[in-house]
């Protein structure tokens, strides 16, 4: 099983938002995050999930909302 691993600056690219949101998100614990010597680090797998949670979790609002 393959494991990536992704710094701030890598998520924020993937996720086209910038460090300092993500850096708020990771230390808010809003993402799935954890630290290594100090440093916010990602699982790949635990972000695209988080995504695919979120992107669920708003599709699920706007129908209650209709």
């Amino acid at each position: 099983m393959k494991m990536d691993i992704m710094t701030i600056k890598e998520v924020a690219n993937y996720l086209k938002m910038t460090e300092k949101t993500i850096y708020r998100l990771a230390k808010e614990r809003k993402i799935p995050s954890f630290k290594v010597g100090g440093n916010w680090r990602f699982k790949k797998e635990a972000i695209d999930e988080w995504i695919e949670r979120n992107m669920h979790n708003e599709t699920t609002e706007r129908k209650k909302t209709k």
